[in-house]
């Protein structure tokens, strides 16, 4: 058994230590280090043979292997394998550790100073190294105090090899579920006065005579996660003299003082020249300063010109990934001025007159609008999506503190949001009560909604006249037209639904049905759970961190309404747009000089050219209606199961509904199973009478799984070519505990056909 313990845990320094195969590119740095005189913290790692051993005494190669083969990794969307890696993570906190390692872990806590904070940090062997530096990829867990808590960040290090950032970059990584391994460092921490970062060569060019000092007051956190303005010192790489200082804001304000004096920094100069001497590579390297002593953290390879990890859109989802400083700065930004500014502006544009302008004004107006709905795109792909993470920080919070066995437990802490959404379905229930209690209204709707000849504004005028006429009519008129100003001025798929009123009357006439069918729900019951879970977790994480977990908390449930609240304020910009853009397509289609139909964002500045030039030859615009965005297999073969994600639990079994356009709006029936590419926050009113969602687009936190854990009924997603591989009407068997969709008549009612 001792011998067994010898090649578990190594002490940084020790010979054994040098071995990259076995502690990891990290601790073997740090121990060469500390054999050629660099001061490094003291600290031991637990060995790749350490992460052999849990695995072979548990479940979680199973585990991993499951989550990995549920489907090939390169068809997965970034949240898809952010629920993988969630998963794989819960199952590693929940695995208790062998008593045969505890014990050596608590001995090799009792040599360090027990009144230091310890950090826990990854240590893959390849990591670190010249040829493979893939820093944050992996965790590393900072102020660790207490012999539990050293085991429970252990335990998420080592899942973090299996991260949602480590599998995007599973080739460059060559991860492998058989074979890949980490080793984790646990080192002393102390009260660092100043500490920071410095590069051997400019990381920009590193053919010039320079290297780059930057250090902030304190631990080197508040450098890395952005939370200070680093002082930053350019120096000749030759000789160690300043050639430029550069004061970061303390407190918000500039200083006229340097963090560092020449002396520190003649230290530094000196350390980074020793370390690439002893590697061979010039390093970027973390280090420390308490009492005049100066420590360093950690070294590795400087990632020169455009690093692997920037190099595609995965460098811009690894930028998704904000800490709670950060999250609450964009929390406070997104609620208390974008989102009023988004709401201000749609308004604004609702209510302008746009159809007094003359042509010249029009094509101004209607280019200032998509260069408005351009910026404000990319404002949600700047914050808006950052944000969203918030919801992914307080489910990795919950579950390190918690572990629970369902590793989706933390989503009901955001249950009862005020979304636009649910106040947009609970005013749509509402006026289909009105509908069921006035037969000659429904049997109208029901006639129009299956009427495919004429869906124009003149038929809907015809139409409200016909509603006029019918005792009760002008009240439901009243409150329908204004549920369309309120609730449907957005855009989906590239049409207004304002415009499309129709979509609505088929479920007008079923929802009302089932409105009065459904029973009421407990909102203090709701409540109360709500309030139970939040007590659990405030006290799992102990008093002194109670504000930081409420803090969590309220970010999450902020970033679960907004994300959905945010998607219809933008869609009621873009239809604002639409509008423009079909007003000037109308006059010149009127005016003879525009053919063909349904101009979209690709021609508008066409548009904007004829409404301006009136000497302009007319045009033909080659666009049909938008496409479904996949069209039915034309094969005959159909597959018996379709593996997806299960995304909401329960089983449901009913005829599919293919939706791909607001066309199809209308065939959908009560107690179909709703298939489509993603549900869209501007469709989710179809979803209440839905039996059962299954979508191409996989995820736990997409809009089709809340809406569908918030109504009850099961949820399958991410499986691919769903709109494709099944039709309209094919029988379904969705099981939304497993992720599996059973496509034609189940097994048993085969059997009964069979023998009938």
């Amino acid at each position: 058994m001792d011998s067994q313990k010898n090649t578990w845990i190594v002490s940084l320094g020790d010979t054994a230590g040098r071995d990259a195969n076995v502690v990891g590119g990290k601790a073997a740095a740090l121990t060469r280090m500390i054999s050629a005189g660099v001061h490094v913290p003291a600290g031991f790692c637990l060995t790749v043979f350490a992460y052999q051993h849990v695995l072979s005494r548990s479940d979680l190669p199973n585990v991993i292997h499951m989550e990995l083969g549920r489907k090939p990794l390169d068809k997965m969307r970034w949240e898809e394998i952010w629920d993988a890696a969630l998963r794989i993570r819960s199952a590693f906190l929940r695995t208790p550790l062998p008593p045969e390692l505890v014990q050596p872990i608590y001995e090799a806590l009792s040599r360090l100073n027990s009144g230091h904070p310890l950090a826990v940090r990854s240590s893959a062997p390849g990591e670190d190294s010249a040829q493979r530096s893939f820093a944050g990829l992996h965790e590393s867990i900072v102020n660790v105090q207490g012999k539990e808590s050293v085991i429970r960040a252990v335990q998420a290090v080592w899942a973090s090899l299996w991260s949602d950032a480590a599998l995007l970059y599973r080739k460059e990584l060559l991860l492998d579920p058989r074979h890949s391994l980490m080793a984790v460092i646990v080192q002393e921490m102390f009260p660092a006065e100043h500490s920071g970062v410095a590069f051997g060569r400019d990381p920009r060019n590193q053919a010039v005579d320079r290297e780059i000092v930057e250090a902030v007051p304190g631990p080197c956190s508040n450098l890395v996660d952005g939370l200070l303005e680093p002082d930053r010192w350019i120096l000749k790489r030759s000789s160690g003299e300043v050639v430029e200082w550069k004061a970061g804001a303390r407190n918000g304000e500039q200083h006229d003082s340097a963090l560092l004096s020449e002396q520190d920094l003649q230290v530094l100069h000196t350390r980074l020249g020793q370390v690439e001497e002893l590697f061979g590579w010039p390093p970027d390297m973390e280090w420390a300063t308490q009492g005049g002593t100066f420590s360093v953290l950690q070294a590795r390879p400087i990632t020169s010109g455009q690093s692997v990890l920037q190099s595609d859109d995965r460098g811009w989802y690894l930028t998704l990934r904000p800490k709670l400083p950060q999250l609450r700065q964009l929390a406070e930004k997104v609620s208390n001025t974008l989102i009023p500014e988004l709401e201000h502006l749609g308004h604004q544009w609702a209510t302008q007159n746009i159809e007094k302008l003359d042509d010249g004004r029009l094509a101004d107006c209607m280019e200032e609008r998509f260069s408005s709905l351009n910026a404000w795109r990319e404002i949600y792909k700047k914050d808006f999506i950052p944000l969203a993470h918030g919801v992914r920080y307080l489910g990795a919070y919950y579950n390190d503190a918690l572990q629970p066995r369902d590793p989706y437990e933390f989503m009901l802490l955001l249950r009862g949001q005020n979304f636009l959404a649910s106040r947009r379905n609970a005013a749509l229930e509402h006026l289909a009560q009105q509908v069921q209690s006035i037969p000659l209204l429904k049997r109208i709707l029901k006639e129009s909604a299956m009427s495919v000849s004429d869906k124009s504004s003149e038929h809907w005028v015809v139409l409200k006249q016909q509603i006029m006429d019918i005792q009760g009519g002008p009240e439901f008129l009243k409150n329908f037209e204004k549920f369309l100003s309120t609730f449907m001025d957005t855009a989906y798929n590239g049409e207004r639904l304002l415009n499309r009123p129709d979509s609505l009357f088929n479920l007008l006439c079923q929802v009302g049905t089932l409105a009065i069918q459904k029973p009421p729900q407990n909102e203090h019951n709701q409540e109360t759970n709500v309030m139970a879970l939040q007590q659990r977790l405030i006290g799992a994480v102990g008093k002194p961190r109670q504000e930081e977990a409420g803090e969590v908390i309220a970010i999450g449930q902020l970033t679960w309404r907004l994300r959905d609240d945010d998607n219809i304020l933008l869609g009621r910009l873009e239809s604002q747009f639409l509008r423009a853009l079909h007003l000037g397509a109308d006059r010149l289609r009127a005016a003879g000089r525009l053919t063909g139909r349904n101009p979209s964002e690709k021609t508008a500045t066409l548009i904007g050219q004829l409404l301006r030039d009136s000497q302009h030859p007319p045009i033909h615009v080659d666009e049909d209606k938008p496409k479904a965005l996949h069209q039915k297999s034309d094969t005959n073969e159909k597959p018996r199961q379709l593996i997806g994600q299960p995304a909401s639990p329960g089983l449901a079994e009913g005829p599919a509904c293919v939706v791909n356009g607001i066309e199809d709006f209308r065939n959908f029936q009560q107690g179909d199973i709703l298939v489509c590419e993603s549900i869209q926050p501007t469709m989710t009113h179809l979803v209440l009478l839905a039996s059962a969602v299954v979508e191409q687009r996989g995820g736990m936190l997409i809009h089709g799984a809340i809406i569908a854990r918030e109504l009850g009924i099961p949820c399958v997603n991410g499986i691919a070519h769903a709109t494709r591989l099944i039709g309209n009407g094919d029988q379904l068997m969705v099981d939304g505990h497993l992720g599996i969709v059973t496509v034609g008549a189940t097994d048993f009612e085969l059997e009964d056909h069979v023998f009938s």
